[in-house]
């Protein structure tokens, strides 16, 4: 690879505004629109907010659910074709803006933009197919776009933003080559997307089989008790004051614990504390105030933590603690939870939720249930954290590529035919 020759020549700067056309779109709300298509024989219709929520560059109508308008109110818009490009008019953040996505796939479709949106179409002599959804990425476009932006409780973007912005583009050749290398990055993230869902369905339906004794592992078997929480659970109550606190304790806030996944995902200290609860490694606290009923995290180490969260310790005779982790995070005592008391901050009440009625398997089961719920978390977890690093790898190649820091090998085929400027 480092024998092959590169891309060379000067990037070409060009003024956009030079090489474009505008499309006419739409202005329908969602309330014009049949949702996915379910009716009728309507154009496809484009939202913003179809591109806002998208984590895809490309849009292929053949693969994606978009909604429909009917074909009267679409008589004088324009069809988007492949290598249009479609950008969002405003976004609530700075982040937002210019968001695009280029259109593929749309032979046999007709598709058109619509509310928020402003639809561009290149010359395809100077920008390929393809490489245009990466406009977006290209520092000296964003920055751009971005000072360009007002408005108070928006960033807007218009069509004098997009036509006055200049842009150093390289040859079409290696246009096509940087944006064939960088689909297939984002093909990887999509089939890592894709086995993160599945692998998060199947870890979901194991808890549902696993934790009711619909499904026994196997070695198991006999009938399961029932038990009041409270039988098997306390809370740990120990307050802890801040000179009985070294400054290397751990200390738990509600905003350390990710939403839903049991991560902590920040360990701070106790440097400066006030009242709180210690806890013990084994522990699983659980956040209490009504917003936070879906942190929980199972304690590795010891340490302390706000007293909006509870930690709960297990009589190890009736009850594994990892195994009352799985529960909670079934969402077992989730409705039980929501009876509150307090008014500018519902809490849960101890009370009521300690009688809520949890199975009883024998400790082996449990353990054993535990293990194979943990198993399943730790890969999906290892998936998520290779989902990043491919993400972050992808941010790092287009700050090289669309800048010309770094330019790429010339494919054979190109190679073989002649010089490549």
């Amino acid at each position: 690879m480092s024998g092959r020759r590169r891309f060379g020549g000067e990037w070409q700067t060009r003024r956009l505004g030079n090489h474009l056309r505008f499309l006419r779109h739409g202005s329908f709300p969602r309330s014009y629109l049949v949702p996915n298509g379910e009716v009728g024989g309507g154009v496809k219709y484009l939202h913003y907010g179809d591109i806002h929520t998208s984590d895809r560059v490309h849009l292929d109508p053949t693969a994606t659910a978009l909604p429909t308008l009917a074909k009267d109110h679409a008589r004088r818009l324009d069809r988007l074709s492949d290598g249009d490009l479609v950008f969002v008019d405003a976004s609530e953040d700075i982040g937002g803006v210019g968001k695009s996505i280029e259109i593929i796939g749309s032979e046999g479709h007709q598709l058109v933009s619509g509310l928020h949106t402003i639809a561009v179409r290149f010359n395809k002599a100077v920008l390929a197919d393809g490489f245009k959804a990466y406009l977006q990425f290209c520092p000296r476009f964003r920055d751009h776009l971005r000072r360009l932006a007002a408005g108070t409780k928006v960033y807007a973007t218009n069509r004098v933003h997009i036509a006055t912005a200049e842009l150093r583009v390289p040859s079409l050749p290696e246009q096509r080559a940087i944006a064939a290398v960088l689909m297939d990055v984002d093909v990887l993230i999509g089939s890592l997307e894709a086995l993160i869902a599945k692998k998060r369905a199947i870890k979901r339906a194991a808890m549902q089989q696993l934790l009711t004794g619909r499904t026994r592992l196997p070695g198991f078997d006999g009938e399961w008790g029932t038990m009041r929480l409270g039988e098997c659970v306390q809370i740990r109550g120990d307050r802890v004051s801040s000179s009985k606190a070294s400054g290397d304790t751990l200390c738990v806030e509600l905003e350390d614990i990710e939403q839903a996944t049991g991560r902590l995902i920040r360990r701070g200290l106790a440097s400066s504390v006030s009242a709180k609860y210690s806890f013990e490694t084994g522990d699983v606290l659980f956040g209490r105030l009504r917003p936070y009923l879906r942190k929980w995290w199972h304690a590795d180490r010891p340490g302390v933590c706000s007293t909006e969260i509870w930690p709960l310790t297990s009589d190890p005779l009736k009850a594994d603690s990892r195994f009352i982790y799985w529960l909670i995070r079934a969402d077992t005592l989730y409705e039980a939870a929501q009876v509150s008391y307090g008014t500018h901050m519902p809490r849960a009440d101890w009370k009521v939720v300690s009688e809520v009625p949890v199975p009883r398997p024998p400790i082996p089961e449990q353990r054993a249930i535990a293990a194979v719920l943990t198993d399943m978390d730790a890969e999906v977890e290892k998936l998520e954290r290779r989902l990043a690093k491919t993400r972050a790898v992808k941010q790092g190649m287009m700050q090289q590529l669309l800048t010309g820091s770094i330019r790429l090998p010339i494919p054979d085929a190109i190679a073989e035919s002649g010089p490549v400027q």
